[in-house]
């Protein structure tokens, strides 16, 4: 393993401590509690939104904290989920009078410290309400999870809920938000190597170089199948009739499309995927709105890609166009 890393349980917390220095105006690191939080949070005036998993995906999720997006992240170490009492204190540190929604993604982990988190936060009279995140239609249950997984479509939900939030609309009304925009979203990955956890030293698993895993989870979770390595017009077109077809999406379709970097594939070549994919949905007659390429939700160092289209109508489009600010990207 060759990584810039020190001691491996230090690794997220270094990671955290190096952002909130980076955006010294913006953002503030809790190291008591594992925490990156909007500096000035919370605002009497707006739904606070938090959203948190395992780290090892970023820039999901602590790099999403910003105006427009998240309130506050609370990650676990690589591909853990935080512990419970972590949730609970950012919960407290954000609470607003207009309420707090938690955002998680559906892994089992996650669920069990977001779930027991909630039922704290009440306890303390602190209005909170669950969205859990299940875009991936590689497979209906998987290890870590019951149910579909929550993978790189959480990034439509963030920037639609933080939307809302921002132009002060109600808990109620964010919760109906996020919920909408996830019942319109579908994503499938697919590996073209395995991905290195710095704890672990070694690649997670095995995959030979002339094979990929079609539908492979964001923690190297098995997909749907291991195939041949094939031309990338084949392995687009595999992924684009999976995602089509689950909901599916249909000729007339406005779309949001959304190429996603799983950490170690070149811009370059998701740029060739997105162009694949643009032309491939387009023959169906589904119309691409608005385009996203680049790495919103990664899996460490892995090489490989997975494409979210999200089902666009006059309200979800307005929210993924309002202005929002992150350490990484302005939208």
């Amino acid at each position: 393993m060759k990584k810039f890393v020190n001691d491996p349980k230090n690794f997220v917390p270094e990671m955290l401590r190096g952002l909130a220095l980076a955006n010294p105006d913006t953002l503030t690191y809790e190291p008591r509690h594992n925490l990156i939080m909007r500096a000035g949070a919370p605002r009497p005036d707006k739904v606070s939104v938090v959203q948190g998993s395992g780290s090892g995906h970023e820039p999901a999720h602590v790099m999403c904290v910003g105006k427009g997006m998240l309130d506050a992240a609370c990650p676990g170490d690589v591909f853990s989920a935080p512990p419970a009492d972590y949730v609970y204190e950012t919960v407290k540190l954000v609470a607003s009078p207009r309420g707090v929604l938690l955002l998680v993604n559906n892994y089992t982990g996650d669920r069990m410290a977001f779930e027991m988190a909630e039922e704290l936060a009440q306890a303390d009279d602190v209005e909170v309400r669950t969205l859990y995140v299940d875009d991936d239609v590689s497979v209906q249950d998987s290890t870590y999870t019951v149910g579909r997984r929550g993978v790189a479509g959480n990034f439509f939900v963030m920037k639609a809920v933080g939307a809302a939030a921002e132009r002060g609309a109600g808990l109620d009304e964010v919760h109906r938000i996020g919920e909408k925009v996830n019942s319109v979203t579908r994503t499938m990955g697919m590996a073209l190597t395995a991905c290195t956890p710095p704890a672990k030293g070694s690649p997670l698993f095995e995959l030979p170089d002339d094979e990929i895993e079609m539908g492979v989870g964001i923690h190297g979770e098995p997909g749907r199948k291991r195939e041949k390595l094939q031309s990338a017009d084949e392995m687009v077109a595999e992924l684009v009739t999976a995602v089509v077809d689950d909901l599916p999406y249909a000729s007339g379709d406005g779309v949001a499309l959304m190429v996603n970097g799983l950490g170690g594939t070149p811009i370059s070549e998701l740029y060739l995927v997105h162009g694949l994919a643009h032309q491939q949905l387009t023959e169906r007659g589904i119309d691409i709105h608005r385009s996203y390429v680049g790495e919103y939700c990664t899996s460490l160092d892995m090489a490989g890609a997975s494409i979210t289209l999200v089902r666009l109508d006059d309200e979800i489009e307005s929210l993924l166009t309002d202005p929002a600010e992150t350490p990484i990207r302005v939208f």
